[in-house]
């Protein structure tokens, strides 16, 4: 499990395709404190961390990953926002994030709003009866809250405010209009999604 609050970027340093994908990034994180094993959400997507070395962890990335995943994440140059899976004790600073992509998103537009940046995402259908003001999201592993929903046919668009703290120490700060993010939706959403359809069932 994770909270969705990022504590490090980290650049994948090279990719070797050993039928999945061998990839190795760079961390500023003290890399001797990460056992093999360890789950660590690499911007939303959970991996298992099968190798470290002096500042750099790598994990493995397989193809049903790497289909479900926004394109052209696993290129070496890329980077990633990292966080390392909750403990028991430690401060929910966000929200409860599983570290599973739902679907891809689509950044529309991009605008300065005071100090901050307002986001529009477009999101695939399956998506939309998740998605609520006020509501949590989580985009490309950062914990964001959803300030308005607008549905379309194919798909719907939510708005985020993105404050300048969010802005800096994530890979946010770093993306341009038609650009592909990785979208998990609230846990709790989907509890409440599947309840309301097994009540209309019933």
């Amino acid at each position: 499990m994770f909270t969705g609050i990022i504590t490090d970027i980290g650049t994948i340093e090279s990719i070797t395709d050993r039928g999945d994908l061998h990839v190795r990034i760079a961390t500023s994180w003290a890399t001797d404190t990460i056992a093999l094993g360890a789950s660590i959400a690499c911007s939303g997507v959970c991996l298992t961390v099968v190798g470290t070395g002096d500042n750099w962890f790598a994990v493995d990335v397989s193809g049903e990953t790497v289909s479900r995943t926004a394109t052209g994440m696993w290129t070496a140059g890329r980077r990633l926002n990292l966080e390392r899976a909750m403990k028991v004790g430690d401060e929910l600073g966000g929200h409860i994030v599983t570290g599973h992509v739902d679907g891809i998103g689509e950044v529309v537009d991009i605008a300065a709003q005071g100090g901050s940046h307002r986001f529009t995402i477009s999101a695939p259908r399956e998506i939309a009866p998740f998605l609520a003001a006020k509501g949590s999201i989580t985009v490309d592993g950062v914990s964001l809250t959803v300030n308005a929903v607008r549905d379309h046919p194919e798909q719907s668009d939510f708005d985020l405010n993105i404050i300048p703290h969010t802005f800096s120490v994530t890979t946010l700060g770093a993306l341009d209009v038609g650009q592909l993010v990785n979208l998990e939706i609230d846990v709790l959403a989907r509890y409440l999604k599947r309840m309301e359809t097994y009540r209309a069932q019933g």
